[in-house]
């Protein structure tokens, strides 16, 4: 007798998360937007447009120029603008490279649940279409807040976040890029879900890219995703597939993150914190305005001990030579990335601003932090040292209960004489309780566009943004940012 076929597991018929995001996005339009997440969408690229100019002028973004000049030679009718310079290219390409120069400062946006998030280093993929396609201001806007709502949304979901299990949050940019980008060539729900199947089937990504000497990798991940997502969604335009249980089928995403020690038991997400209460109307809440921004060019969870810092500094005047200890405490986690001990000596900008013990010497030293505290000859300073050597990087468990809502940090510096001076900070500046004002993001984008494009540029972009929904093609923002023509 033949035995009876056994029933499909229930992965195999039941609908996937990848379809409900889909249908909100295709469905979604600029009509359905809040005036709030409209505003927002305007602060984050004139923000991103910033950290665009001034990661130009690194030297991962040379390379990567060098690198596709030689691989695909520039030409003129080219449909896309690559930020500064006057080069001309393809979607695909011209989406990685200004997602990398917006990313290459660690100066743009962050969002930060149980894992990370950089939403601005996916939106210059939907720009790279709008462009290439002759599309609007209004549907860039739209694009750009489908990335957040997805990314924001993402970065919330983990019981804990991927991070604990050893990956990296451009792991999660993969599922956000491609929608974003699909939206904009208008694809189907079917081929949206197509688009992200594609795009996170290959965007797995090791925690290692952060974690102890840093390299340009670090910058680089995340655009990549962004490239990802412009060329899944080419992609599925043409018919191609990726698999539509990717995030809670077999195998995806849920099923392949497990914990170290629960013998192969998934690990834990709010699935239904994906589609929950999916913003649909103006009167809604869009993920977009929880979004924060940075005030200095570094590692998140630095902000608040750096905040204290400038605090205590402004507010007692003592010399380096007479500091003794600088104790920061910190959420465990946080304590674990700004107290690793390989961020005692860097030696390249990318560890540089992810080392809490530098930037800290910096700041106290030169009475700011800039992008030229993070200039090689800088970071390499040996003067420095016994200010770094002075930082000590503490968990503090009460402060446990008040994260995310908060990012607690208290700071005590002790000085010679046996004083000892503390600052403690909440909200750091550039976090949505505490946001930059217009005047302080516009002094942001004139400090790092002007030397780079001129300050004519800089008010050509900051008036184009301010005007962003009533612009008829987005091909006159990438203009303004390539600041010259020619190839």
């Amino acid at each position: 007798m033949t035995a009876a076929p056994s029933a499909p597991p229930a992965f195999a018929t039941e609908r996937f998360l990848a379809r409900d995001l889909a249908e909100w996005a295709a469905t979604l339009t600029f009509d359905d937007l809040s005036p709030e997440s409209i505003a927002h969408a305007k602060r984050f690229w004139l923000d991103s447009l910033a950290c665009a100019a001034g990661g130009s002028q690194t030297e991962d973004a040379r390379i990567l120029l060098e690198h596709h000049r030689a691989l695909a030679p520039p030409a003129a009718d080219a449909p896309c603008g690559v930020f500064v310079g006057g080069l001309r290219t393809n979607p695909v390409d011209a989406a990685f490279l200004n997602s990398h120069m917006v990313r290459a400062l660690d100066f743009n946006d962050i969002y930060w649940q149980a894992d990370p998030a950089h939403p601005s280093d996916l939106i210059c993929a939907p720009l790279a279409l709008c462009e290439s396609l002759g599309r609007s201001g209004r549907e860039l806007i739209l694009a750009t807040v489908i990335v957040y709502e997805l990314q924001c949304r993402f970065a919330e979901i983990g019981r804990p976040g991927i991070r604990e299990y050893g990956w990296h949050h451009a792991t999660l940019s993969g599922f956000a890029a491609p929608i974003g980008a699909g939206r904009v060539l208008e694809l189907s729900p079917d081929r949206l879900v197509h688009a992200m199947g594609i795009s996170a089937s290959r965007t797995g990504t090791l925690g290692a890219v952060t974690a102890g000497e840093l390299t340009m990798m670090k910058n680089t991940v995340d655009p990549w995703a962004a490239r990802m997502g412009v060329e899944s969604a080419l992609l599925a335009a043409r018919g191609y597939t990726g698999p539509a249980h990717i995030i809670d089928g077999k195998e995806g995403l849920f099923h392949t993150m497990r914990h170290a020690q629960s013998g192969g038991a998934p690990c834990g997400f709010d699935a239904d914190g994906l589609t929950r209460e999916l913003p649909r109307s103006p009167a809604d809440d869009y993920r977009i305005t929880r979004c924060g921004m940075k005030s200095f060019p570094v590692e998140a969870l630095m902000h608040a001990p750096l905040s204290a810092i400038g605090a205590i500094r402004n507010k007692h005047r003592f010399a380096c030579d007479d500091v003794r200890e600088i104790r920061v405490e910190v959420i465990a986690r946080a304590a674990d990335i700004l107290g690793d001990p390989a961020k005692y000596r860097p030696t390249t900008r990318e560890t540089a601003d992810h080392s809490l013990p530098y930037a800290i010497a910096a700041m106290l030293a030169d009475g700011r932090l800039t992008p030229a505290q993070f200039d090689p000859e800088r970071v390499r300073d040996p003067a420095l040292i016994p200010l770094m050597d002075a930082v000590h990087v503490v968990p503090n468990a009460s402060f446990e209960s008040r994260f995310p809502a908060e990012q607690p940090s208290r700071v005590t510096i002790t000085l010679a004489d046996g004083r000892s001076h503390t600052g403690e900070v909440s909200h750091p500046k550039g976090d949505p309780r505490h946001p930059m004002s217009d005047d302080e993001l516009h002094a942001k984008l004139r400090s790092l566009a002007s030397p780079v494009l001129g300050e004519h540029a800089c008010d050509a972009i900051a008036a184009i943004v301010r005007d962003l929904d009533a612009l008829d093609d987005v091909a006159t923002l990438t203009r303004a940012m390539q600041g010259g023509t020619g190839v």
